[in-house]
């Protein structure tokens, strides 16, 4: 895990975001394997301006001080994710668009993808 340097976030709120992810990903990526995780501001305010103008954020109502995007590459096992992956394959920069109800609220996965 990659925890970057952030004027937005405590390390104790980007953390609990990437715990967050690997527990998702443990209970529904079976048969992948999480190479990387991290957290990039850069990265991270371009995906959320994506996210909300256009995407779930626009039309959820969440505050942009609760919203989080976190960055992973995955390798893919001979299972595919339960098929819905190619198998044997590496998968690089899925986002986690991750929110909480208010800055002291547990983060959720709220988007995924490319």
């Amino acid at each position: 895990m990659d925890i970057g340097e952030s004027t937005k976030f405590s390390k104790e709120e980007v953390q609990t975001a990437v715990n967050c992810v690997i527990e998702n990903f443990e209970e529904s990526f079976k048969g992948c394997y999480l190479l990387k995780l991290w957290y990039d501001e850069k990265e991270s305010n371009s995906e959320f301006v994506t996210y909300m103008s256009f995407g779930k954020g626009s039309v959820n109502g969440v505050k942009k001080e609760n919203v989080i995007v976190l960055f992973s590459n995955f390798y893919v096992g001979g299972t595919g994710g339960k098929g819905s992956l190619n198998p044997y394959s590496l998968y690089n920069d899925r986002n986690w668009i991750l929110i909480r109800d208010s800055e002291s609220g547990n983060w959720r996965i709220d988007d995924s993808g490319y």
